[in-house]
């Protein structure tokens, strides 16, 4: 779609990194549509920014104004006139696959983590268990 949408960014528009396969997508739409998740974060970037905002709200619009600026533009100038589908569609079938294919993730880990909670309360109750016997030994040696 960036290679078709009206920009007036002064260079060639991008998705913001990291760019993930529609598949995945897809994967997380399916997923939530069949689980219905209060929330569902597909990539680990996302619950980054929703945990900065938590914690450093100010610091972190600062930050992803910035970010989301630069990041949403290579750096290749914009070319004048190009077709856009503002109006209307542009003829022929643009596919779900596009220029950036070969930078694009095909899957997340972090959506796996989503979909498999198990794991990741596995991996707290164990961190959990670590570290009562890290502070148990601690204490005993005090």
């Amino acid at each position: 779609m960036f290679g078709w949408v009206l920009s007036r960014l002064p260079q060639k528009a991008q998705p913001v990194p990291p760019i993930f396969q529609p598949e995945v997508a897809a994967e997380a739409i399916l997923w939530a549509a069949e689980h219905v998740p209060r929330e569902l974060h597909v990539g680990a970037s996302t619950e980054l920014a929703i945990l900065g905002e938590k914690v450093a709200p100010g610091l972190m619009d600062r930050y992803l104004a910035g970010a989301a600026w630069d990041g949403q533009m290579q750096d290749e100038p914009e070319e004048p006139g190009r077709p856009d589908n503002l109006y209307q569609p542009l003829p022929g079938d643009r596919g779900a696959h596009g220029a950036f294919d070969s930078r694009a993730r095909d899957r997340s880990p972090y959506l796996w983590l989503a979909q498999h909670r198990f794991v990741d309360r596995g991996v707290a109750v164990a961190l959990g268990i670590v570290a009562a016997i890290w502070t148990m030994r601690s204490r005993r040696r005090h």
